[in-house]
């Protein structure tokens, strides 16, 4: 595998051309249709900007499918566009509060983007890496991760990052792509295939 940090940068890279450009190729889906396809309901798409929706990037619906309560504080690690710290915001209602999270500032700029025209103020953006979180101890009742896990060496640091800021008795709610075997002998992960 190639360093981590080379890993990093190109992951990054990736991310941030699909927040500039999600119309473009990229090696993995973008945008609406994909959004769709992973069970986010049409009518919850149809009201949030399309600085969100255009340039969503996730794995699964995880923000559909959390138990969010009224008044809650979420994280949403990994937040990309924002989509899914949109809707977290909604589910929260303006009692609650949303972290979002990226480590990329193009997908920082359309999240934020994306809050100020749906008049949502109590959901903010943080840029951050996710094994190095900006964040109180102790102060989140949900965390959401939408497809972090494969795309960062720093795994173990980021199960240690949200052990430390989610409250006794909070909730973790995660989506990621698995393999079912293991790789064939010639693949190996680097810059090429990280995303296959």
């Amino acid at each position: 595998m190639d360093d981590p940090e080379v890993l990093r940068q190109a992951v990054c890279h990736a991310y941030s051309e699909a927040a500039e450009h999600p119309e473009g190729d990229h090696p993995f889906p973008v945008g609406r249709a994909f959004a769709l396809s992973l069970g986010y309901p049409a009518e919850w798409l149809d009201q949030l900007p399309a600085d969100a929706v255009d340039a969503f990037t996730g794995v699964s619906n995880v923000s559909v499918l959390a138990d969010i309560p009224e008044g809650a504080t979420v994280l949403d690690v990994g937040c990309g566009a924002g989509l899914d710290s949109l809707i977290a915001a909604r589910r929260t209602g303006p009692r609650g509060r949303v972290i979002g999270l990226d480590f990329s500032e193009s997908m920082l700029r359309r999240a934020e983007a994306a809050a100020r025209q749906a008049g949502v103020n109590h959901v903010e953006f943080r840029r951050a890496d996710a094994e190095a979180m900006p964040v109180e101890t102790g102060s989140v009742d949900v965390a959401l991760c939408n497809g972090i896990f494969n795309l960062n060496p720093w795994r173990e640091a980021i199960f240690r990052e949200l052990a430390r800021v989610v409250r006794p008795g909070g909730r973790v709610f995660a989506a990621e792509l698995i393999l079912r075997e293991p790789l064939p002998a010639p693949a190996t992960a680097n810059r090429e295939n990280w995303f296959a």
